[in-house]
């Protein structure tokens, strides 16, 4: 099996893993992100993380958690199998010579790369993603009642290249997703190196046990976060905006906007579900995609 394959596969299986771990957590931060900005002297929808889920599961059960799991999960597969492949071929670019160690440096310019490759797929499952998580949240409002409800994600992916403008429609927030994906990408696999090495003691990581890894992974998932997750709120909202009355003339006036409704804490609006889904989500991708491809 060659090198693309295996992190094909091993991609794959650490994509699957991922999903399955984190999905509820990405609910509730979309949710969070997602909700009507209060009127003056009313409380928000959501008081909290916690509330969020309690909301959720009282008025569609558990089941709500994995609402819009279909998307990401025929695609995030896909994802990470674009991300590791890219990643292995930016490797085999950058080494000095067959089988040279990467420096972390190096790594990072990898991981930015495979952001690039990524953003392209991710713009368009995210924004259906999105919708679908964020319905039951922007329900509350006078103005969402009327909006149509989406059936699931195929027909997110038909009314938005029906009313939206075709194909382009699809991937509305595409400059926030690549502020996100290749800064984010970069941290990410630069940590992720930087810490199997101070783990293993040296360049030579092959040693590592299960448990380094799961730290490895989880701690490098969580970098990913800190670094871009303003940038993840702006585009889900603009992903989220009404097409024909946009609150949002693009990016850079979400962030304003927020920024002075809101502060800068508005900017970290599900940012704790964010980072306690990284953890275990991202530990539960690195080390099935390292245990995938080992046996390969």
């Amino acid at each position: 099996m060659g090198d693309v394959a295996k992190d094909l596969t091993a991609g794959t299986v650490g994509g699957a893993a991922q999903l399955i771990t984190g999905h509820p957590f990405d609910t509730i931060k979309v949710k969070l992100q997602s909700q009507p900005i209060p009127l003056p002297g009313q409380p928000p929808k959501y008081s909290g993380a916690i509330d969020a889920v309690k909301q959720t599961i009282a008025a569609e059960g558990p089941r709500g958690l994995y609402k819009g799991m279909g998307a990401p999960l025929a695609t995030v597969a896909a994802l990470n199998a674009v991300l590791f492949s890219v990643r292995g071929q930016m490797e085999a670019l950058l080494r000095s010579h067959p089988g040279a160690p990467l420096t972390i440096s190096q790594q990072v310019v990898a991981g930015a790369g495979a952001g690039v490759a990524v953003s392209l797929l991710a713009c368009p499952t995210e924004l259906i993603k999105c919708r679908l998580q964020a319905q039951s949240a922007l329900t509350s409002s006078a103005t969402a009642a009327v909006t149509l409800k989406y059936g699931g994600p195929m027909d997110v992916a038909k009314q938005v290249l029906k009313s939206e403008g075709g194909i382009k429609g699809l991937f509305k927030g595409l400059v926030p997703t690549m502020a996100r994906e290749i800064p984010g990408n970069a941290a990410m696999f630069g940590v992720y190196e930087a810490l199997k090495q101070y783990l293993a003691g040296g360049s030579d990581t092959s040693g590592l046990g299960r448990g380094s890894l799961i730290v490895a992974g989880g701690l490098a998932g969580a970098s990913f976060w800190v670094m871009v997750y303003p940038t993840d709120v702006v585009k889900s909202v603009i992903q989220v905006d009404d097409y024909k009355s946009p609150k949002f003339s693009g990016s850079v006036d979400a962030f304003r906007k927020i920024r002075s409704s809101e502060g800068f804490k508005g900017l970290y609006k599900g940012f704790a579900p964010a980072m306690a889904r990284s953890i275990p989500a991202n530990s539960a991708c690195f080390l099935a995609y390292e245990i995938t491809r080992s046996a390969l």
